[in-house]
């Protein structure tokens, strides 16, 4: 299941290029046919957790849903490539009751999503509320949040002798040259092949400096891989563990399903992931004769002043198509799946409930004294700029391609070197800037 702790904040241009001229326009004449109208009719599910739609928890949701609301018929639908194939689905009007957002531009929500009310109104009640708004209207509700950071194999750690969590990138490094000394565990598993799985370190982009506007702070940089700044650190850790030879010895042939069951089991020490893969490495380590006990959780390794910090965000956010036959079954959906369902529980993530508690996983985060943040909402005029500058200089912060090639480089498959990369970076990027702010 490719999950990803920061897709409802993906919202690329070049996804949004992609299907402009999109057929808008309510789905049903029926004047009714509003999120207050009617909690009744046939809705479909459409859902990136395709693990939970063929394990039948989704099923088991369902049946409880329909206690309250007897007179709707639930039905789901998984996909595996959900990012990409989402996108394709919604050139149509056939993308679903209940869909997660994918990489559409904010100005784009209203061609294809059903207005939910206005953004202000549901701010004593939801966290995570800025991805799923635009001009002071929500379309969305985050289905769950995630910390971002690193999960880690505790017994690994304790049997290479590493008595305390790194809080810098030379104690991260050193921390996995002990793993590789003395065990026969993975020190860092990049999940390559997957590609996916690498866009994870972007998440604590703001944790390195303690910069709640570090979207926008990266997108008026005209050379943000430069030492001191937040996507430095985050792609240079990247770079040095793999070329320090700490990662897994042919990143071409890596396997997602596979490094769950391998980290659960001390095969792999580390992964950069969101706190939503706690539950899933914990299921694995159970399913293959290990404990979830072994499974931990710690920050980026890097601190401000001796303290360390956590992006928490939302993940995908739920919203009603706007094409639905049955949109007030569908936002009652909503309400109740974020609320009554005990997802985020069952899975170790942040509620998008503010008067909820915070899962048993990251109270043990702050435990350690990590400091939580959220990053604040871009200004007016400048929601979509990282986006709009990731689009216009093809650097891709949200997928694998660059970072592919920063892996490839580090371990010598392409030519280059870290000060070089990352000096071709900047220019792409300063070039973008430059032109955006024309």
């Amino acid at each position: 299941m490719a999950k990803k702790a920061i897709a409802s904040l993906a919202v690329l241009a070049t996804a949004a290029v992609a299907m402009s001229g999109c057929a808008g326009g309510g789905g049903s004449d029926d004047a009714s046919n509003t999120i207050d109208g009617d909690v009744t009719g046939d809705i479909k599910v459409v859902t990136w957790r395709t693990d939970l739609v063929e394990d039948g928890t989704f099923d088991k949701y369902a049946a409880e849903f329909n206690k309250k609301y007897p007179d709707v018929k639930v039905t789901f639908e998984g996909i595996t490539d959900y990012a990409g194939e989402m996108l394709t689905r919604m050139s149509t009007t056939n993308y679903g009751d209940v869909i997660g957002i994918p990489a559409i531009q904010p100005d784009q929500y209203e061609q294809f999503l059903e207005p939910l009310g206005e953004t202000a109104d549901f701010e004593d009640t939801y966290r995570f509320l800025p991805a799923a708004s635009y001009d002071g209207t929500q379309y969305g509700i985050a289905f769950g949040g995630n910390a971002n950071g690193i999960v880690y194999n505790k017994k690994v750690f304790e049997e290479a002798g590493v008595t305390a969590l790194p809080t810098t990138e030379e104690e991260w490094l050193a921390a996995l040259q002990k793993v590789k000394d003395n065990t026969d565990a993975i020190p860092m598993y990049t999940n390559y092949k997957d590609g996916w799985p690498l866009t994870q370190s972007f998440g604590n982009l703001g944790a390195i400096t303690n910069d709640p506007d570090a979207p926008i702070t990266m997108a008026e940089d005209p050379a943000p891989w430069t030492e001191g700044s937040d996507v430095y650190a985050i792609d240079g850790l990247l770079y040095d563990t793999v070329a320090a030879g700490l990662t897994e010895d042919d990143p071409l042939t890596t396997n997602w399903e596979q490094s769950k069951v391998d980290l659960g089991t001390g095969k792999i020490a580390t992964m950069p992931l969101g706190s939503w893969a706690i539950s899933q490495m914990q299921a694995a380590a159970e399913d293959n004769g290990a404990s979830a006990d072994d499974i931990g959780f710690m920050a980026f390794p890097a601190n401000v002043d001796g303290t360390q910090l956590a992006v928490i965000g939302g993940d995908y956010n739920l919203a009603v198509s706007k094409h639905s036959k049955a949109k007030a079954a569908a936002w009652a959906w909503i309400q109740w799946v974020v609320a009554d369902s005990g997802y985020t529980e069952t899975q170790g993530m942040v509620s998008p409930l503010k008067d909820a508690p915070l899962p048993d996983s990251l109270t043990d985060f702050e435990d350690a004294g990590v400091q939580l943040m959220e990053i604040n909402p871009a200004p007016a005029g400048k929601e979509g700029l990282l986006n709009e500058v990731s689009s216009d200089s093809q650097i891709d912060l949200y997928g694998p391609i660059y970072r592919q090639k920063l892996v490839d480089i580090a371990r010598g498959a392409a030519e280059g070197d870290k000060a070089s990369y990352f000096a071709e970076l900047n220019e792409r990027w300063g070039a973008s800037v430059e032109k955006l702010a024309n």
